[in-house]
């Protein structure tokens, strides 16, 4: 039997999909929580929730963790409902580079060498026990506030994802109170129901290629440009994206030029592209697209596309 692999510890604040808060505001809704409420202090909103391809950051996803366990008295039942809620679609390519692996095996390394195309917060790791197979998680590097509910959630969600590769037949054994996962070691090297290598090859393709490019573009730099493009139309401001990320302004301007960037730089790249994109539609005039970019005025746009490009913006729009 081939050996289990050990996961590279790595860090989770880092971007990634809306998905997982789409899952955790449904189940704070199920559970009497509003959707605002699990959302409040995120800068995120309810719509946002909707829009395709919407990246957020993990310290955004964590928020709306401790909204939810902050609601009430959080319980391992509750973390183990949440945990369920997941389902392969749920990671998208990921989860479709998981369901055609050949075996479980097979499947189980590559979650763990593309860990941070998951929703996971702990670190699960592997190991032969006898005749099972004990997953567990490492905690070390989460907050205490929901280091146990979120081990606990993360832990349900995988044996959620383990048994849909089976089509619900895999036998498993979650033990809440000791936060272990437990099914047969002979079911390893099973092949998967959906085995497919052309298509796995394929999802492993793109989820190298989104891999690199989050993992090139992470720390703060990326963090301030995924809440510049949430906030762009209403608050693109240093002082809101600083407050946003619990820093001060002149804290965030300073980590960013030590970075080799800055924050004017960062929201002039965000605004060049989608100025491109907004007037090539051809309905937006000019003064509309500068609104969406988050100027007051249209004469501070004309001023900074003059600056860009040496010339004033042009828009089909009539």
């Amino acid at each position: 039997m081939t050996a289990l692999l050990e996961p590279v510890t790595r860090d989770w604040d880092f971007p990634r999909d809306v998905a997982s808060v789409v899952v955790l505001v449904a189940h704070a809704e199920a559970t009497g929580l509003p959707a605002r409420s699990a959302l409040a202090g995120t800068g995120l909103s309810v719509r946002d929730l909707t829009v395709p391809d919407v990246v957020v950051t993990a310290a955004q996803e964590l928020r709306v963790v401790r909204n939810l366990v902050r609601s009430g008295s959080p319980t391992t039942r509750s973390a183990t409902a949440l945990g369920r809620r997941y389902r392969l679609e749920t990671f998208g390519i990921a989860g479709y580079a998981l369901v055609s692996s050949r075996t479980l095996l097979d499947a189980m390394n590559f979650a763990l060498r593309y860990l941070d195309l998951t929703f996971t917060f702990s670190i699960p790791h592997a190991r032969l026990e006898g005749a099972d197979v004990v997953i567990e998680a490492y905690d070390e590097s989460l907050p205490v506030d929901v280091r146990e509910f979120l081990v606990r959630r993360d832990l349900a969600a995988v044996e959620a994802v383990l048994r849909e590769l089976f089509l619900g037949t895999l036998p498993t054994r979650f033990d809440v109170e000791r936060a272990r996962l437990t099914f047969p070691a002979e079911y390893l090297d099973a092949e998967l129901p959906q085995a497919s290598p052309a298509a796995r090859a394929l999802a492993e393709g793109l989820c190298a290629d989104l891999a690199g490019r989050r993992r090139d573009g992470g720390g703060l730099a990326q963090e301030v440009r995924i809440l510049l493009a949430q906030r762009i139309a209403f608050d693109p401001s240093a002082a809101g994206v600083a407050n946003a990320l619990a820093l001060g302004e002149r804290t965030l301007r300073r980590r960013l030029a030590a970075d080799g960037t800055s924050f004017q730089v960062l929201l002039d790249e965000l605004r060049v592209s989608l100025a491109e994109g907004l007037l090539a539609t051809g309905s937006l005039s000019v003064t509309e697209v500068a609104h969406r970019l988050g100027y007051a005025e249209a004469a501070s746009f004309i001023h900074a596309h003059r600056r860009w490009h040496g010339c004033p913006p042009k828009s089909r729009a009539r």
